[in-house]
């Protein structure tokens, strides 16, 4: 492959030469992949490299958008993953996770976009499947009233928790409980 198809392909941004090279700019000494989504550099700062190692003894850093120096960079997944822990540690407490999602950086439309992405599912759906598992597994351990596992669980309203419970189960939180959990 010749340098200037290497540089159209820089040019196109195409994902389908990542892995193939990298590509180092002379001027800010940082190498990048093909579809690195940064600034076009002139042609004559260019140089190519076989892999990022190469780069990296030519004495060129790794870029941080693209991050040439991992085998696979996915942050979206990371992200996600980040939030899902989040949702996990937080469900219980509505106004603690919206904070800590939010610490991440992201706003609140990015964060559900993300994770609906990676998981197929939003934020809210997880986080309310949470809170119907603990809503169970109380009625079935526990004799606390109906009223309190709601709270427990992380509902901010018994009509939302009732709502959601019945629509999760089929079945009001009082028959859920009386069929031992509708087994």
């Amino acid at each position: 492959m010749t340098d200037q198809a290497k540089y159209d392909a820089v040019l196109q941004n195409d994902e389908s030469f990542d892995g193939t090279f990298v590509y180092g700019v002379e001027t800010t000494k940082v190498f990048c992949r093909p579809s690195c989504k940064s600034r076009i550099p002139k042609r004559k700062n260019v140089r190519f490299f076989d892999d990022a190692e190469q780069a990296a003894k030519s004495g060129f850093r790794p870029c941080k958008r693209c991050r040439p120096d991992l085998l696979i960079y996915q942050p979206g997944r990371e992200a996600a993953e980040k939030i899902k822990q989040l949702i996990e540690r937080f469900f219980k407490e509505k106004s603690d996770l919206s904070a800590e999602l939010l610490s991440l950086g992201f706003s609140a439309h990015r964060i559900a976009e993300i994770y609906k992405e990676e998981y197929g599912q939003t934020p809210v759906q997880y986080a309310d499947s949470l809170r119907i598992d603990e809503a169970k597994r109380l009625l079935e351990t526990s004799d606390d009233d109906i009223v309190d596992i709601a709270f427990a669980s992380g509902f901010g309203s018994v009509a939302s928790f009732y709502r959601a419970f019945k629509k999760n189960t089929g079945y009001s939180p009082a028959k859920y409980r009386s069929n031992n959990g509708g087994e």
